[in-house]
């Protein structure tokens, strides 16, 4: 199993920024890796959607709402990945979630959340 813990979620007015940290750990990771890392957000009444993810290799994807104003970056020896955030605007708001994926055998995890808020 592995567990993910988010960090680094908050309120922050329109324009501002925010950094999101996501940390996994596990016994599995000492013989396998995390073959793609990402976020999801949801926002309230809508559906958990793609933010950004990032292969174990640096290859990363954005959502075109995204792309420009926030950055995915990882860590290897850390198993961990971040989203710098930038020009947050309110459509931004929602809970993020981290997600890790195991190519073979294949298993996915999910984080717990954290709020971001974005106040205009």
């Amino acid at each position: 199993q592995v567990q993910l813990v988010e960090s680094g979620g908050g309120l922050v007015q329109s324009g501002g920024s925010l950094r999101l940290a996501c940390e996994a750990s596990g016994r599995i990771l000492r013989i396998l890796r995390l073959d793609r890392m990402g976020w999801y957000r949801q926002a309230p009444g809508k559906q958990r959607e793609l933010v950004a993810d990032i292969t174990y290799g640096g290859s990363t994807n954005y959502a075109d709402s995204v792309k420009g104003r926030f950055t995915i970056s990882r860590d290897n020896a850390k198993n961990t990945v971040y989203l710098q955030m930038n020009s947050l605007k309110p459509e931004d708001t929602a809970v993020y979630y981290c997600n890790a994926v195991i190519v073979r055998p294949t298993s996915d995890y999910w984080g717990q959340g954290t709020q971001v808020t974005v106040s205009s």
